[in-house]
Parts: C-alpha cells; structure tokens; sequence
C-alpha cells in the first residue's frame, strides 16, 4: 500500500474544499436549515407527530440523508471529472499507484468531506429540534456505508461523464428525486397501500429507514433489511469500479 500517493491525493482533494469553502459547506448548510424552516414550520403545524416524534425531530435523519447522498456524489463525480478534463489523470494513472490506492484516495476524500458536512447538519439541527441519538455506533455505521457507496458510485459518474452536462445527469434527473421520495419528509406507512409497496423499490427508503431507527428506534423496513441493502448497493459500485480500471473504459481511451 503506498500510503504517500493517497494521502497526496486526499490532501489536493479537501484543498480544494479550502477554496471553495462557501459551495461545499456554507451553502448545503443554509439550504437544509431553510428546509427546516419550510417543512418545520409550514407542515409541522398541521402534522405534529408522526410515531410519537416530533415533525421537525423526526425530519431531521433524512435532511442529513439527503445531503450526505447528494454530496458524496457530487463531491466524488467532480473530484475524478475535473482531472480527466484538464489531462492530469493520466499522470496519476502513470505514476507508480494501483487502481485501488486511486479510488480510496478519490473516494475517501468525498465521503469525508460529505460525513463532515452531515455533522455539521446534525449539530445545525440541534439549534431547530431537540434530538436523540438511540444507537449511535448503527448511526455512524450509516452514516460510513452511505458515504462510501455514494462516492464510489459518484466515482462511476465522473468517468462515465465526458462533459459537464453529463455530471449533473444522475444527481440531478435520478438520485435527487430518489431522496425525496425516499421517506426523507414523510414515513411510507401514510402512503396508500400500492403507493407503500412502490417505495421500497426505492433503494433510498432503506437507507433513511435504517438511518432513522438508529434515532428514534422507527423504521418502514427492518434493520437488517436495510443494512444488507446498503451492503448490496455498495458490492455492486465496487463491481463496477473493478470493470472500469480492467478495462480502462473512460480512462484510457
């Protein structure tokens, strides 16, 4: 294991979190307090528990979910994207790392960076709600798979993407939508019967199930559902990831 080329690669990476401090922490941070604001206050009033949590208590596991979701990708898809558009990925691919050092460098750097900014929306929503933590360690155990999984799908992103429209595809037209149908606001329980069954082909009402129940002890799917669905998820990204660098798809063509 070259320790030195990963760290050389985390390090360039939340460097550039430095530069771009406002649009990878302030900005995620003011948009989830307005949600606080707007689904808190505007719903709240008309829902005032859902399983004997509070609304705005009980929002608070999937606005985290949502944001680490999307910031994993995007982190990830942009951190592989940019040096293939300026041409340095090839002096990374020619230098003496493995594939494996290169993407735990690439997507360690996108999960920390999006597990940072969830802490840091945790402890914001600390400021709205009064929370619980039932479970901490299956929290933090969510909170790591989901980051991992997204940065390497995020990874996969990136190099499939020859342009910048095509970054922001899948964010944007899939995974965004997937979240918020995915129980972030509501619990499947008070959808219809056909509607309820529909959502868990949604892999994301798994992870904010599983991740809500490390809160409050309530979920729509069982733990162990959720968990092995989140290792199913991530199984299959490394898969692919595998592919990418045996065949050098988007890489070394």
């Amino acid at each position: 294991m070259n320790y030195f080329a990963v760290w050389t690669i985390y390090k360039q990476e939340m460097a550039r979190t430095k530069r771009t401090l406002f649009q990878s922490v302030v900005s995620p941070v003011i948009s989830t307090c307005l949600y606080f604001v707007v689904f808190g206050s505007a719903i709240g009033s008309r829902i005032t528990e859902i399983d004997g949590v509070s609304y705005g208590a009980f929002i608070v596991p999937g606005l985290i979910m949502l944001s680490l979701l999307t910031q994993s990708v995007t982190n990830a898809s942009f951190g592989i994207y940019f040096p293939k558009f300026i041409g340095t990925i090839y002096e990374v691919l020619s230098a003496p790392i493995s594939f494996f050092e290169i993407v735990l460098g690439y997507v360690g750097t996108a999960a920390t960076k999006a597990m940072f900014l969830a802490m840091i929306i945790l402890a914001t929503a600390h400021l709205f709600v009064p929370l619980e933590i039932a479970h901490p360690f299956w929290m933090l155990l969510f909170m790591v798979l989901t980051a991992l999984t997204f940065s390497l799908l995020g990874f996969i992103i990136g190099i499939w993407a020859d342009n910048f429209e095509k970054l922001q595809v899948i964010p944007l037209l899939i995974i965004t939508p997937l979240a918020f149908l995915g129980g972030t606001f509501y619990s499947i329980s008070m959808l219809p019967p056909v509607w309820q069954t529909v959502s868990l082909f949604n892999p994301v009402v798994y992870l904010v199930s599983g991740f809500r129940w490390s809160f409050y002890e309530i979920a729509d799917v069982s733990v162990g559902v959720s968990l092995a669905m989140v290792g199913l998820f991530l199984g299959l990204c490394l898969a692919i990831v595998w592919w990418i660098f045996r065949t050098g798809y988007q890489i070394k063509s």
